[in-house]
């Protein structure tokens, strides 16, 4: 008789994000005369840029001709978006990533739950706690993640480190090793942001035991503040220690088209084996590449219009991200984020649990948010906000939530 893989019985019955979208449903079904204002999932609502609609025009005309259309995409992508990445997002910020190293996809959130088959089902995982829950999911699936703990509300094999107010919400190197090491930067859901130095320490320690950190830059466009990385490869040593993931989704508003990328530098072996070859084996096998269309649209973000227009969409998500932290600040909350990133974590008033400061929220002002419960246990007492709605309704939320709060 088959048998399951038991490790998913392990997982929450749902996942975080799922479950908030029932339970907001259900509250829209009983309540059709309120209006509910979604700040919750980070799905952004800004349409496609002129630049991208063009581009993607274009590639639909070139599917028409015989003469021009493409069929499978070449496995690691296509040669002009990885170019185009490789000049932009790394070389021109002084990184040594070739175009051979980049592997586009359909977006981030797949290659953060994928890229761990090619480690070892025993290998030890550390995350930052609270966290994306898809980092620990995705290896609770796998078998890394050994039993559930009521009392932890964490997994007994996964490392956790507590990202604190105390710093910053900046995790400390952990004192037990692991094999590897998952961070985000820009956080979420923090909406903190690591300096230079500090990650640094960082691919020190990675390079110094051997471990491997998956660096997940999905926010990085967001980030204004001097000083701080776009890249882990802007430190001495990440090529030997570091994969980073990157998305469209957050700066272009690719949400909807899906596409993304992850670098695995040749010299990144263990044991004496390139993760580059690994990955491609994998990336060769179960993936046919995202498709010609988007990808042609994926290069058009990197021209000069697109440039322009990109900056105007994280400007206007920014905006938002100002106004609530701003809003929330002066109505006596304690709040983060927000500077760098287009998140806000807020600290609950009067003790409330972060669940039921959501239900809350929902039923007195009908905003919806995060439980940062969800995010792990060290989320627990603190929310999430995002800054991806219209301004108009940014505004109209925050304005509730603070009659809330007087």
């Amino acid at each position: 008789m088959v048998r399951i893989n038991d490790n998913y019985l392990k997982l929450p019955d749902s996942y975080l994000f799922s479950d908030i979208g029932r339970k907001v449903n259900a509250f829209i079904k009983e309540n059709p005369d309120k209006k509910v204002i979604r700040l919750g999932i980070g799905d952004v609502t800004r349409p496609l840029t002129p630049t991208i609609i063009k581009a993607l025009h274009e590639a639909v005309d070139e599917m028409g001709e015989a003469a021009t259309f493409k069929g499978y995409a070449p496995d690691l992508g296509y040669e002009f978006l990885r170019k185009a990445i490789s000049d932009n997002d790394y070389k021109a910020r002084g990184c040594d990533i070739e175009p051979d190293e980049i592997f586009v996809s359909d977006g981030a959130k797949c290659d953060c739950g994928n890229i761990q088959e090619i480690f070892a089902t025993d290998s030890r995982v550390a995350v930052c706690d609270p966290v994306y829950p898809v980092y620990v999911d995705s290896n609770v699936m796998a078998g890394r993640g050994g039993s559930y703990d009521e009392r932890s509300e964490g997994f007994t094999d996964i490392i956790y480190m507590p990202c604190l107010e105390e710093n910053d919400f900046v995790p400390q190197l952990p004192k037990e090793v692991p094999d590897l090491i998952y961070l985000c930067f820009p956080n979420n859901p923090t909406g903190t942001v690591i300096k230079k130095a500090d990650l640094q320490k960082w691919v020190d320690y990675a390079n110094e035991h051997g471990s491997v950190i998956i660096y997940d830059a999905a926010y990085e466009a967001y980030i204004r503040t001097e000083g701080v990385p776009h890249s882990v490869y802007e430190c001495t040593g990440a090529k030997s220690c570091a994969i980073e993931l990157h998305s469209f989704s957050k700066n272009a508003g690719f949400t909807g088209l899906r596409l993304g990328y992850a670098v695995i530098p040749k010299e990144l072996c263990r044991g004496g084996v390139s993760l580059h070859k690994l990955w491609a084996r994998r990336h060769g096998t179960k993936y046919n590449g995202a498709p010609y269309i988007v990808q042609r649209a994926g290069e058009a973000v990197y021209s000069p219009e697109g440039q322009a227009e990109i900056k105007g969409l994280v400007d206007y998500y920014m905006r938002n991200a100002s106004y609530i932290l701003d809003g929330l600040k002066d109505a006596g909350f304690s709040v983060s984020g927000g500077v760098d990133a287009p998140y806000i974590w807020l600290k609950t008033p009067d003790g409330m649990t972060s669940r039921d400061f959501f239900d809350h929220l929902l039923k007195e002002a009908n905003v919806v948010g995060t439980p940062g419960s969800g995010f792990g246990p060290h989320g627990e007492g603190y929310f999430r906000l995002t800054a991806f709605g219209s301004y108009e309704n940014t505004v109209e939320a925050v304005d509730r939530i603070k009659k809330l709060k007087n």
